[in-house]
């Protein structure tokens, strides 16, 4: 039983899954709020620009049912004045198909953004197998789309009715009014009658995005094993390893450069280390490592400092120490308490300097570091021992 349960299809697609899926062009839509967009843009564009439109388009077909015996078997005049008035109507026409275009580029981005997949356009033979479309048409999708589809016809059609039955009169007055006031208030009543019949598609819309996108995510459902082979083959794979500790180390990294403005002193060897030190009285036991690195990370670190003005003290051997035996936030070692505070009492006589004036501090130079916490010193004990 609880190999079947761990077979089982409960649990919610991985991230890694849905990364698959968009790349084999697998991705939540619905047809129904595409069709909702392009129609409810094509008939506000109609409503907005059917006066004018109709205006034109008289005007056109006017010019193009004048006669003149003069040119009547010129072919050449003929052939222009066909070409004129086909270009006119393509030119009146821009506007409103432009908008059209534009919203059915842009209705996928309501929900799934646009997507190009090279997959799905692989030839796929089992499409082409007549039990498999068979077994859709009979499927709870395929239920659904009919359910839709009655839905849409019956919704729309008692809409249009209404509509239509609602502005009667002024559909039987246009008869009345002279060509070119008619041809204007009838593009106006069809613009209307079109806006509103497809804004009620709002509510089949409101139905069909839940559904669409609770069934995207029912099918990709995973099971208990599927997730634990996936996340083994995850863990398990050197090159997502390598990534994942190259963009925690970049993450580090940025996290210590930011810290460096807020410094007291930068402390050098002068070119193969850096190590920057912060010390509030009141609120730390001892200095801490803001940052620390070698040879470019180092040279980086100099920058900032140098940039954000923050002190830059050459004494390679309390360098060496720092980098050697300290990490990222931690306090310095007890050993190298006396050789930090002259460096700090240094940063201090310095500012006092830089403020008002006087002397001008002189920086320590034998600072006393115990020679075994210098990585070179101790080398050089070692190979004499």
């Amino acid at each position: 039983m609880a190999e079947e349960s761990d077979q089982e299809r409960t649990e919610a697609p991985s991230p890694q899954r849905l990364e698959k899926a968009r790349e084999e062009g697998q991705v939540p839509q619905s047809r129904e709020l595409a069709t909702f967009v392009v129609l409810m843009t094509s008939g506000a564009a109609l409503w907005m620009m059917a006066s004018g439109l109709g205006k034109t388009m008289s005007q056109i077909v006017r010019g193009g049912l004048q006669f003149d015996p003069a040119v009547a078997r010129d072919s050449n005049y003929v052939m222009t004045q066909m070409s004129d008035q086909v270009m006119d109507a393509a030119l009146a026409l821009a506007p409103f198909l432009a908008l059209v275009v534009i919203a059915v580029l842009a209705s996928p981005l309501l929900l799934r953004g646009w997507l190009f997949s090279t997959k799905a356009f692989m030839p796929d033979f089992k499409r082409l197998n007549p039990l498999s479309g068979i077994k859709r048409m009979f499927s709870s999708q395929g239920l659904v789309e009919l359910v839709k589809s009655l839905a849409k016809v019956g919704l729309l059609g008692v809409v249009a009715v209404w509509l239509i039955w609602s502005n009667l009169d002024a559909i039987f007055s246009l008869s009345m009014e002279e060509p070119t006031g008619a041809i204007q208030h009838m593009g106006d009543l069809i613009g209307k009658i079109f806006l509103l019949a497809s804004g009620a598609m709002i509510f089949i819309v409101v139905l069909d995005l839940p559904y669409q996108l609770w069934s995207y995510f029912n099918k990709l459902k995973m099971s208990k094993e599927e997730l634990r082979q996936e996340a083994k083959e995850s863990e398990g794979d050197p090159h997502v390893k390598a990534r994942i500790r190259a963009q925690q180390r970049e993450m580090a990294r940025r996290r210590m450069m930011a810290e460096i403005p807020t410094a007291d002193v930068v402390v050098t060897n002068p070119t193969h280390f850096a190590v920057a030190l912060k010390y509030t009285e009141g609120k730390m036991g001892a200095p801490r490592v803001v940052a620390k690195g070698a040879d470019a990370v180092a040279a980086k670190i100099r920058e900032l400092a140098a940039e954000h003005k923050i002190p830059l003290l050459e004494a390679p051997p309390l360098a060496r120490a720092l980098f050697r035996h300290t990490e990222l936030g931690d306090e310095i070692p007890a050993t190298l308490y006396a050789a930090v505070a002259e460096v700090l009492a240094y940063v201090f006589q310095l500012r006092h300097f830089q403020q008002l004036g006087g002397a001008y501090p002189e920086a320590p130079t034998a600072l006393p570091v115990p020679p075994e916490l210098d990585p070179l010193q101790a080398a050089s004990m070692g190979a004499n021992a």
